[in-house]
């Protein structure tokens, strides 16, 4: 019998930020990501996250926006009214920029937590480009990770509870490609961290 040869994961960290809870009547105003790495049968080699990196500001979708999700990023809704990519080329040139870096390999993309980013990216993909070249089902959540291998419940997780070796130097600044590259690093410390009873 053939073995089936799994090609080796490239995982992608992706930062969103948007002035509302979800997508469609709220946008997403900037896009950023970094590659955190690669994972095949030999285990999860670390890239560094400055090397390889892809960051967008995108025009608003609609009128409509939450004062306090808005103020979170700090971004200028009219500016990016004006001078913000449009959501069709912005995400075509992310989806060519995440072809390129996961050449040979599938990519995944990972966030802290990605249901909120992912549900962003997912929907904008689909939307604006058609397809998504994580697939429907290639994410995956820091958060989750973090709470299998500390054997603690998924709702008890935030960063302040984690070991400090874990986290990233770096400030959570709300821009999005600062904390996609923070986020890879928090990756990168997760998937060697053997867990706390090791």
């Amino acid at each position: 019998m053939a073995v089936r040869r799994v090609k080796p994961s490239l995982y992608v960290s992706v930062d969103i930020e948007a002035d509302g809870p979800i997508p469609g009547p709220y946008s997403m105003l900037s896009l950023g990501a970094a590659v955190a790495g690669t994972q095949d049968a030999g285990g999860f080699t670390a890239a560094d996250p400055q090397r390889q990196t892809f960051y967008r500001e995108l025009r608003p979708i609609s009128e409509q926006f939450v004062p306090k999700a808005l103020a979170v990023s700090g971004l200028d809704r009219e500016r990016l009214g004006r001078d913000g990519a449009e959501p069709a080329v912005a995400l075509a040139e992310f989806t060519g920029w995440v072809r390129e870096v996961s050449a040979g390999a599938q990519p995944v993309m990972c966030g802290y937590p990605a249901s909120y980013d992912w549900t962003f990216l997912y929907w904008y993909l689909i939307r604006f480009t058609g397809s998504s070249p994580f697939g429907h089902s290639g994410c995956l959540d820091m958060k989750t990770l973090y709470a299998t291998k500390a054997g603690v419940p998924l709702r008890a997780v935030a960063k302040g509870t984690m070991p400090r070796h874990l986290l990233s130097s770096r400030r959570h600044t709300h821009h999005a490609l600062d904390d996609a590259i923070e986020q890879a690093e928090l990756l990168a410390n997760l998937m060697a961290w053997p867990g706390p009873h090791a």
